[in-house]
This record gives structure tokens, C-alpha cells and sequence, in this order.
């Protein structure tokens, strides 16, 4: 019987062999050789990774037979970005040899050599370097050009190896980060619960277990993440992984991320944490953004639905002028603001669409508000999780001013045409009022004015 991985390897796309394992380093060079006979590789790292893992990479893939072009070192400080820039200077490195590149690093490097592959046409392989997010198995790549995150389009590698002992070896922050990227598939699948029970988006019944049956077991043990457990961090990194396979299978992110990412997309977007040093990994802003969705859903859930007055949601509802006029006030870059019209142009609902979707939820209440519940850990437990690996919980921990941290419930639907428990209360006229209640004082952000630790 197929193990759940295998399975979600045999539904993906473009990955055809995942190493998971203490040792694995050790396969790199076999799985290469099997997958792509004949052809020769160029490693790609930065001087961070390339001291983790890139000798290691090297010698297995040369013990293989495989030829070997010189490698491709970017420098460690400052570390990469995943830009546009980033990935030309990569592609054009990649296009001076013919050879596929396996890369040796996380989320920015994954990225930055999956899109630049796919620009020259060729397959890559990937080597994990730290547990910090679900990107190495992903289909498409989060790049910012010209100041806007987008997902590009582009296969994800033919490989993934992971070996656990580089894994634990990694800062704890990336561990934490990856902590906060895997605990976001919990309010992210509430997102498609609830767009499934309207009609924007159905559930892919496949695709969800390959996300969401393995996830609360990857997440049981953080204190034995922290302390560098293997199993632990097996469980940890097997997730992240199967989430990266089913947004193969879905060609999309959906199955992944719901508004707590969007939260973060916004922020990354913004700068926030860029210049750091180290800079803020991704699944620490996405581990706030979690706590942020799921204290909404609670607030939310008080809301009985089921006495829900279509008639006067849909007359207080902004017509596309108000909306449009209400982004130009809410202080997007140039370049966001952009984006933030286009993308919440493409959302907004008719009024027959939004007349359907309010009576469907309406209807629907009493069976949908279950299902959100059973998906869902209250916020208190989320925090505590990621307290336990040292992750992100508290906006004061990251620089975020109240004001700018309040603003990122509405800003955030703002910037992706994705539907979402934020669209879901905006069309149901209760945003405001949710949020508002979030930081009363005895609201949920109201009851936390300072970091928790």
C-alpha cells in the first residue's frame, strides 16, 4: 500500500522522486543519474547553503558519474532575493553550460532556479537546506517584479531530497518559519471550505487529503521540533512537502494558502523584514497572519449567519466606484495600487452573484459553521504552537504598528483576486464590524497589547 507521500507524489505534475530521510544527501547523485541519464549538472547555492549541504551535493552527484559544470555560488551577504534581477542573473548563469541545475537552498533559491529553469526550458532538481516552507515541491514561484509578489507559473523540480540531519542543522528561525507556513493549511482550508460552500471554488477531494490528512500530525510535536527531533521534524517536513505536491496537482496555490498568506504577501510586498539581518523568512509573517484569520474565524463564528438579511447586505454593499475609491484612499505603493485594483476588480460580485452567494451561506450556515469548526484550532492554541517553536505571534515582534497591523485585514483582500473568509464578511457586511471587535478591549488583539513573550 502507497505511503501518503507516494501518493501525493504519483497525483504530481512534474516531481517524480522525493528523499526523505537522515542521509539522504547520499541519494542525490543515484536520483539524478536514474531521472536525467546522460545529462550533465551545475549545483547552485549561496555561500550559506553551500556550506550545508553543496560539498555533500557535489561528491554524490560525482560518485553517480554524473559531469559536473562549475558551480554557481551567489554570495551569502547579502543573502538573495527572489526578484526578477535575481532570477536573470541565475538564468543567465544556467544558460552559459548545458547542464540542469540542482539547487541547494530554501525558499528564495527554490524559486529563484525553479522559474529560471523553466525560462531556459530545462528540468531541475532540489535539495532542501531548512524546513522553513512548502515551496520545494511547488508548482509556480513567488517572485516580486517590479514591486508585487506574483506566483509565475513555471513546473516544480523533477526531485526533492531532504536530509534530515542538514534539516535540524538549519537556524532555528527557519524551523519556526516552516512551523508558521504548514499551521496556515488549517484557516487556509477553512477559505476553501467556505468558497466550496458558495460555488466560487469546489474542493478537489484528492488534492485537500494530500494537504490536510497529514497536517495535524505534522504539527503534534513542536517541542520536538525545537529540540532538533528527528521524527519530529520528519513529520514537519512531510507536510510542507505534501502541501508543495498537491499545489502540483492543482496547478495553484489554493489547496496551501488562504488570507493568512495573503497577509504576508502584503507585508513582503511592503518591504517588511527585507533588510533585516538575517532578513524575516516568510513563514514567520505567515505564522502571524494564522493567528490573525483564525481569532477572525472565532470572531466570526459568533455571528449566526443563518439570520443572515440578504436584502440588506446586498443595499449596503459598495458598488465597484466605492470600492475602487476606497483602495485609492488606503495608502497602496504605486505599484500595489496597481495590483490592489486589479486584482479586487476581478472579484468584485454583480449583484445577482452576490444575491446567490449571501442566500447559499445564509442557507447553508448550520452545516458550513460545523465544518469550519472541526478545521480549525482556536487562535490561543495557534499561538501557543508557534510560541513553542519560537516563531512569530505578537505584530510588536516584527515592527508592525497597531495601526498598519489593523489595517492589513482589509488591505490584504485587496491585493489577491483569491476568495476568502475576508470577502466572505466583506460581502456579508460584517468586516468592520468583526475587526472592530478584535481590538476592542476585550476583543481578542484588545486583550494583547504587548508581545506574549
Amino acid at each position: 500500500m502507497a505511503t501518503p507521500l507516494e501518493h501525493a507524489v504519483a497525483r504530481a505534475t512534474d516531481t517524480r522522486a522525493i528523499a526523505i530521510g537522515e542521509g539522504a544527501l547520499d541519494r542525490v547523485g543515484p536520483i539524478v543519474s536514474d531521472l536525467l541519464p546522460g545529462r550533465a549538472a551545475i549545483v547552485v547555492a549561496d555561500g550559506t547553503t553551500w556550506a550545508a549541504a553543496g560539498e555533500a551535493t557535489t561528491a554524490s552527484l560525482r560518485a553517480s558519474g554524473v559531469a559536473l559544470a562549475e558551480p554557481l555560488v551567489l554570495p551569502a551577504a547579502p543573502p538573495p532575493y527572489a526578484s526578477w534581477d535575481t532570477v536573470e542573473h541565475v538564468r543567465e548563469g544556467l544558460r552559459a553550460v548545458d547542464a540542469v541545475a540542482v539547487v541547494v537552498g530554501a525558499g528564495t533559491l527554490g524559486d529563484v532556479v525553479k522559474l529560471a529553469s523553466h525560462e531556459l526550458g530545462r528540468p531541475y532538481a532540489c535539495v532542501a537546506t531548512a524546513p522553513s516552507m512548502d515551496g520545494y515541491a511547488a508548482f509556480g514561484a513567488s517572485i516580486v517584479r517590479d514591486g508585487y509578489k506574483q506566483t509565475i507559473a513555471c513546473p516544480a523540480p523533477i526531485a526533492v531530497v531532504a536530509d534530515l540531519d542538514v534539516l535540524a542543522a538549519a537556524p532555528a528561525r527557519m524551523l519556526a518559519s516552516g512551523v508558521g507556513d504548514l499551521v496556515e493549511k488549517l484557516p487556509g482550508g477553512a477559505d476553501w471550505i467556505l468558497a466550496d460552500a458558495v460555488g466560487v471554488e469546489p474542493i478537489d477531494a484528492d488534492v485537500w487529503a494530500l494537504v490536510q490528512d497529514p497536517l495535524r500530525g505534522a504539527l503534534a510535536d513542536p517541542h520536538g521540533m525545537r529540540a532538533g527531533d528527528p521524527a519530529a521534524i520528519a513529520g514537519l517536513v512531510e507536510g510542507l512537502v505534501a502541501s508543495g505536491l498537491a499545489m502540483q496537482a492543482y496547478a495553484s496555490s489554493r489547496p496551501a494558502s488562504g488570507a493568512g498568506h495573503q497577509c504576508s504577501h502584503l507585508w513582503e510586498m511592503e518591504g517588511l523584514g527585507m533588510h533585516d539581518d538575517p532578513p524575516l523568512p516568510h513563514g514567520l509573517k505567515v505564522g502571524l497572519g494564522t493567528v490573525m484569520l483564525t481569532a477572525l474565524y472565532e470572531e466570526a463564528l459568533r455571528h449566526d449567519l443563518a439570520r443572515l438579511d440578504v436584502d440588506a447586505a446586498l443595499g449596503a454593499f459598495p458598488s465597484w466606484p466605492e470600492v475602487e475609491a476606497r483602495i485609492l484612499a488606503e495608502g497602496f505603493s504605486p505599484a500595489l495600487l496597481t495590483a490592489a485594483l486589479e486584482q479586487s476588480r476581478a472579484k468584485h460580485p454583480a449583484p445577482d452573484v452576490l444575491r446567490h452567494r449571501l442566500e447559499t451561506l445564509r442557507d447553508g450556515w448550520p452545516d458550513v459553521a460545523e465544518l469550519l469548526r472541526a478545521q480549525l484550532l482556536p487562535a490561543s492554541d495557534v499561538e501557543r504552537l508557534l510560541d513553542a517553536v519560537g516563531a512569530v505571534t505578537h505584530p510588536a515582534q516584527i515592527g508592525l504598528d497597531p495601526q498598519r497591523f489593523r489595517a492589513t485585514y482589509v488591505r490584504a483582500m485587496r491585493i489577491r483576486s483569491r476568495w476568502t473568509l475576508l470577502d466572505a464578511l466583506h460581502e456579508a457586511g460584517l468586516l468592520e464590524r468583526c475587526v472592530d471587535a478584535l481590538f476592542a478591549p476585550d476583543g481578542f488583539w484588545g486583550r494583547r497589547p504587548h508581545p506574549s513573550r
